[in-house]
């Protein structure tokens, strides 16, 4: 699928199939992104696949899935096949811009304005979405609120944070959101030339 078509075809999915993802698929989409952008090629992002029903079940009650079917929505965390909980390390940062090729000093917050390990982790994210689009599947992207809880319960040692779960599979019908009446911002809005 050519890369255009893959971003305009790339949607959030709320409902997935009883169909499998098949293996060769989920490798390949996990490898692109293996490969995603990292500030200083620190590589702090990880990613733990979840593909068994105790494991997916577990994500979706601790991301309140119970509230979305309240609210009439499908029970769409607990259906999608493959999860995959996308994690980065700030400590991984701090690490490499202390080695002697880069700052050569030891990083505190304050030395980062802006925090890459999660623009990294959104890159992760990104790829996820749009190599699942190349394959012919469906993504969606979820948080929780009970981040501390996900980490106990997958076992993500302490100097990963995770940063949400990606939901991989075959779409379903499903209720597309309410904000997408909104459309698409002009780009005159979005894109601004040589200054603001």
């Amino acid at each position: 699928m050519d890369f255009f078509d893959t971003v305009k075809r790339r949607r959030m999915v709320r409902n997935y199939s009883a169909e499998p993802v098949e293996k060769a698929a989920l490798e390949r989409i996990l490898e692109a992104a293996r490969r995603a952008p990292s500030a200083g090629f620190s590589q702090g992002q990880a990613m733990v696949v979840v593909t068994d029903d105790a494991g997916r079940s577990k994500i979706a009650a601790l991301a309140g899935e119970d509230e979305y079917v309240a609210n009439g929505m499908d029970p769409w965390i607990s259906r999608a096949p493959v999860h995959v909980v996308v994690c980065v390390s700030k400590q991984t940062y701090f690490d490499r811009y202390a080695a002697p090729d880069k700052t050569g000093r030891v990083n505190t917050d304050a030395d980062w304005p802006v925090p890459y390990w999660w623009v990294d982790g959104g890159a992760t994210m990104m790829v996820l979405l749009l190599a699942s689009v190349a394959e012919g599947l469906a993504a969606g992207f979820l948080g929780s609120h009970r981040m501390p809880e996900l980490k106990t319960a997958f076992g993500i040692p302490d100097d990963m944070d995770p940063l949400g779960v990606v939901t991989i599979g075959h779409a379903a019908e499903d209720r597309r959101s309410g904000s997408l009446a909104r459309g698409w911002k002009p780009q005159s809005d979005v894109v601004h030339r040589e200054q603001w």
